[in-house]
């Protein structure tokens, strides 16, 4: 069988019909070879037959007995009951809603069968209701194991999916691996075939440490892997130098009200030398909170001005968009440089202008949010793409970016979300990567504090004493992912609570309002009309709220390290001394207490990602999973680390001799041959 069926769709199996297909797509799987990799999280056991005097109600046992009569009542709603039996007592058998000929064909009367299913008692005698398995003992050794346990959903039971499941596995073709037999060896790994003919055995797909778990996590990594460096590729093409002379950008310097720090200054020439190279550059600034990327962005950008070309600065919310907008015009003051703002809201008129402007080369610099990436927008030039805050971007869209500048257009990503070493390459291995990793000289360290949740009322003198200075309160409420309801309804509790003690002086942004509303309530928070923002979600990265220095965070140990960091780095963004409370439950885990020991002891974003990672794991890390970084669904950067960088330095020894047809399986069975495969750039 050619390995063609491995990527047909589910309906092409036998026994899966339009509503099953339905049923299977509710998990996600939609060809063969999600059936491939959905492996088994536990087991049945059934491997046991009982008499049925050792029967204990609520339990799944299996059973050897007789069939003596089958009943079937002429009454409506009343179910058939087959009565069995074993030298050591009786069983009813109780079916609802079944056909008399399926029975009759299934329990032959003074024929010895086996059952298996959840054992119940009713009117002094065991009953089973619907078994999940009737067989002939000449088929035992089918139903007397331990059966594999999948996720399942509605509509679909055990039986019904072990069907569909080993029809595959029984018609797996036999794949010629891309991995020769020494490497796999020395690495303690197995063939691709072996390894998913056992991991489709229970034992093998809990242990993550498995030859054949191993052997998937490496394939997974690889196709990421393999897939970063043909992006790499293929956006790293020649372009037309930019030539410039720094004059402006030097001059720029000098007016600013600070110095740039050493690390800023080797970002930037990092950039600039990419941007004066004849590769297009695909460059990532990584940099904690308030690090000031996006004054080394705004450096470059005046060089790539000064070099005839045009750029767009995109930020991911309309109010980043403004502040960027703002900050822009004030830098850029007496410069005679053209910006224009451009989000969805603008009215035609000014729209049109604008696309005008840009049409004819007037506009030097558009900033926006992904409005700016529309069909009908043309840029005469463009000549640097810069995006903030685009960690969720994935290598499709960082693809489809890099595409849409024209091959002479430069792209440069920043990122606040700091990120542990063991991820960088996975996530980012298309990208040059700089790293800002010093905090500007006059910014105050945030000092940090913790406290019990009981002794909430000590809080409220001190933030009195916040107000009356002119200071701004954040206020964090954890968010409750399981209900809407409860999220909303813990976040008001909060709100009428502070609001008694400071009337109208406090804002509510919680998950039910739209991105509109949202955007209105931090507009009243930075104009100042509220003092106090009680909030359900994380506070928008990157919006710079000058006069919020206190950040109060309820129920702290439910958030990860990372997170309560970004959170911290809301506040004590301008020369004022920044507070972080973090408020806490009694009876913390060991964990937490470390979490908030490293949180008061540090502020240095790559550490505390690090020092994460290895407290909680990366399946706990909720950070990761809201960023949209737990992009894996096999591998795990501390349990399988040394899988990391053997991947990285296996796809690195034959980047440049990559052999499309022997990696094509691979690239297609993690899904990414489409990204591979689509319109080179």
């Amino acid at each position: 069988m050619k390995k063609d069926f491995i990527f047909s769709d589910v309906d092409k199996l036998k026994g899966v019909g339009y509503q099953l297909s339905k049923y299977l797509k509710k998990r996600k799987i939609e060809k063969i070879k999600d059936i491939i990799l959905n492996f088994p999280y536990s087991e049945t056991d059934r491997s046991k037959l009982y008499k049925l005097n050792e029967l204990e109600i609520g339990k799944i046992q299996s059973v050897k007995v007789c069939v003596k009569k089958l009943n079937f009542p002429r009454v409506r709603n009343l179910p058939n009951k087959i009565n069995c039996e074993d030298e050591t007592g009786k069983i009813d058998i109780v079916y609802f809603n079944s056909r008399e000929g399926y029975l009759r064909k299934l329990y032959p009367i003074n024929e010895w069968i086996i059952i298996s299913g959840k054992v119940n008692f009713f009117n002094k005698k065991y009953q089973m209701t619907n078994p999940d398995y009737v067989t002939s003992l000449q088929n035992k050794d089918y139903v007397i194991r331990n059966i594999p346990k999948y996720n399942l959903t509605k509509g679909i039971n055990e039986k019904k999916y072990r069907a569909i499941n080993d029809q595959v596995i029984k018609n797996l073709p036999d794949i010629t691996d891309w991995l020769n037999k020494d490497f796999i060896n020395k690495n303690n790994l197995l063939n691709w075939n072996e390894s998913i003919k056992k991991l489709h055995n229970s034992k093998d797909s809990k242990d993550n440490l498995s030859k054949s778990f191993r052997r998937i996590v490496f394939d997974e990594l690889c196709a990421n892997f393999l897939t970063l460096s043909e992006n790499r590729k293929r956006i790293k093409k020649v372009k037309l130098p930019k030539i410039f002379s720094e004059k402006r950008s030097n001059d720029l310097k000098k007016k600013l009200q600070f110095n740039l720090t050493k690390s800023q200054e080797n970002v930037l020439k990092e950039i600039n030398r990419d941007l004066s190279s004849e590769k297009r550059m695909f460059r990532i600034i990584q940099g904690d909170v308030g690090s000031g990327k996006t004054i080394v962005s705004l450096l470059a950008i005046i060089n790539i001005i000064e070099s005839g070309y045009q750029c767009a600065f995109m930020s991911p919310t309309e109010i980043l968009a403004k502040q960027h907008y703002d900050l822009t015009n004030k830098i850029f003051k007496n410069t005679k440089i053209k910006i224009d703002f451009l989000t969805g809201k603008i009215e035609n008129k000014k729209k049109n202008e604008i696309l005008k402007n840009l049409n004819t080369g007037k506009t030097h610099l558009l900033i926006g949010t992904h409005a700016l990436f529309q069909k009908k927008i043309n840029f005469k030039k463009l000549g640097l793409i810069v995006i903030d805050e685009q960690h969720k971007f994935g290598v499709r869209q960082r693809s489809e970016l890099a595409k849409k500048g024209g091959d002479n257009c430069d792209v440069l990503l920043m990122s606040a979300t700091p990120i542990p070493r063991t991820m960088m390459m996975s996530l980012y291995g298309d990208m040059d990567i700089s790293k800002i990793t010093e905090k500007p000289a006059k910014r105050k360290k945030i000092i940090t504090l913790s406290k019990p949740e009981k002794k909430i009322n000590q809080l409220w003198p001190f933030i009195k004493k916040q107000i009356n200075a002119n200071n701004q309160i954040f206020w964090v409420c954890p968010l409750i992912e399981e209900s809407s309801f409860l999220d909303y309804s813990s976040a008001k509790k909060k709100y009428d609570l502070i609001n008694k003690i400071f009337p109208n002086k406090v804002g509510l942004i919680h998950g039910a309002l739209d991105n509109v509303e949202k955007e209105n309530i931090l507009k009243r928070f930075l104009n100042k009309n509220i003092y106090i923002l009680v909030s359900t979600t994380v506070i928008e990265v990157g919006i710079d709220f000058p006069n919020a220095n206190l950040i109060v965070i309820e129920n702290a140990n439910k958030f990860g390290l990372a997170q309560l960091h970004q959170l911290r780095g809301r506040v004590g963004r301008g020369e004022k001394q920044g507070t972080c409370i973090l408020l806490f439950k009694d009876g913390l885990s060991k964990n937490a207490i470390k979490r908030i020991k490293i949180l008061k002891k540090s502020d240095d974003g790559f550490f505390i990602a690090e020092e994460d990672l290895r407290l909680r794991g990366f399946g706990d890390l909720i950070g990761y999973q809201q960023s949209g970084m737990k992009n894996f669904r096999f591998a795990d950067p501390i349990i399988h680390k040394d899988l990391f960088s053997l991947a990285e330095n296996y796809v690195k020894n034959i980047q440049y001799n990559i052999d499309q047809s022997k990696y094509s399986f691979l690239l297609k069975l993690f899904d990414k041959a489409e990204i591979i495969n689509s319109e080179d750039i």
